[in-house]
């Protein structure tokens, strides 16, 4: 009996130690951090297959119409060739007659467009991004320069510019002239946002302080620049977690522009 007890006093205070550490551990795993939380292979495979963006019917009136890839109105644009080309981040769909509509919606009053942008500062081009409202006034101009490399850059209505209205809709257009000595046409992207208000339901879940849940509460209710806007800022944050680059490439596959998807998400522009 004596032989016996030597073992079965250890396996207690073992069992016990064990015990003790996993009750001092709970409270710490019980509430995870955005970081921690990413940091889990399980949160991140969860987080690239759960977000889906549910594009809303197209606004009444007139189709929008639009175009989410750099080109010209008439003949050929003087710009170089480059893949990819020009490109708006912006959900599109095509009708039965081909035609395109470009056209997302925003909760902001003063939201942030995202464009890959192929050409340098280098380059001698011009650049320029126009708002409208319905009746083509001219709502902002903010001034845009040439990143230092290809990528994605984000341009923003400055403070001083009239806030969009609600349920109006305002079209956009992003602008290279590529040679302002000769009448060629420029290549340029166009489309249509407009500003909505969410119902109280959805504003109560936005109330949460994780953004990654605002995002995708955005996501799943339609509104783009938002959704587009909290997972950039994100990435520039985080810029080599891979469970936002996986969310990145899942949103942007998603609105057909998964070429978009490996370039850079470059300094805001003014």
């Amino acid at each position: 009996m004596k032989s016996n007890s030597q073992p079965i006093k250890l396996f207690v205070v073992v069992a016990f130690s064990c015990t003790s550490l996993l009750v001092s551990l709970t409270p710490v795993l019980a509430k995870p951090t955005l970081s921690s939380s990413l940091s889990d292979r399980n949160a991140k495979t969860t987080l690239a297959q759960a977000t889906t963006f549910n594009q809303p019917p197209l606004p009444p009136g007139p189709p929008p119409g639009g175009r989410v890839r750099g080109g010209a109105k008439r003949g050929e644009p003087i710009c170089p060739l480059t893949k990819p080309k020009l490109t708006a981040l912006v959900p599109f769909t095509e009708s039965a007659d081909s035609v395109i509509n470009v056209w997302g919606q925003t909760t902001l009053e003063r939201p942030s467009w995202f464009f890959y942008v192929p050409y340098t500062k280098n380059s001698p081009y011009e650049v320029e991004f126009v708002l409208q409202d319905q009746d083509s006034n001219e709502i902002s101009r903010p001034l845009i320069a040439l990143p230092d490399k290809p990528g994605v850059i984000s341009v923003s209505l400055p403070s001083t510019a009239p806030a969009l209205a609600l349920n109006k809709q305002y079209r956009w257009f992003f602008t290279i002239n590529c040679n302002k000595q000769t009448i060629s046409p420029p290549t340029f992207v166009e489309g249509v946002i407009v500003r909505v208000e969410l119902n109280p339901t959805v504003v109560k879940k936005l109330q949460t302080p994780e953004l990654l849940k605002q995002y995708a509460i955005y996501a799943e209710n339609g509104i783009w620049y938002d959704a587009l806007t909290i997972l950039a800022q994100l990435r520039q944050k985080n810029p080599k977690d891979a469970a936002l680059q996986a969310e990145w490439r899942h949103l942007l596959n998603q609105i057909h522009l998964d070429d978009i998807a490996p370039e850079p998400i470059l300094s805001k522009q003014p």
